[in-house]
């Protein structure tokens, strides 16, 4: 798989070319879970608990993920996913779902969670 982002010199293989269509697909998250560095661009993080379980973005102090980094998140579970902020007072996460702040996926849905400015993310996909 390639890895992103890339720098000044960097050589682009045939191999790194023919993984950009493809997904890496995370181990499931069977409990709250936090984002974390290694799950930007193209990783699918799958949520699986059978009840109600959380997608958690940390602040930019904690883990500096670029602008325009995007997050996948697959809710294989039967149990509801919420995405929110780790600390709400400081990263905004914000959706066209019923609660703009809490965006929450039912069982086999999936969003992307884009940065778009240091602490503040906007979650678009599959949400209610």
């Amino acid at each position: 798989m390639a890895t992103f982002p890339v720098t000044t010199g960097d050589v682009l293989t045939a191999a790194i070319y023919n993984s950009l269509t493809a997904f890496t697909i995370g181990s499931d998250q069977t409990a709250d879970y936090t984002a974390v560095l290694a799950d930007q661009y193209q990783v699918l993080v799958p949520m699986n608990k059978a009840t109600a379980v959380a997608f958690k973005i940390p602040t930019n102090a904690s883990v500096a993920f670029p602008i325009g980094t995007a997050i996948t998140v697959l809710n294989i579970g039967a149990g509801t996913c919420t995405i929110s902020a780790v600390t709400s007072g400081t990263t905004t996460v914000l959706s066209a779902g019923a609660t703009a702040a809490s965006p929450t996926l039912a069982q086999y849905k999936t969003a992307v969670c884009i940065k778009t400015a240091t602490d503040t993310w906007y979650v678009v996909g599959g949400i209610a």
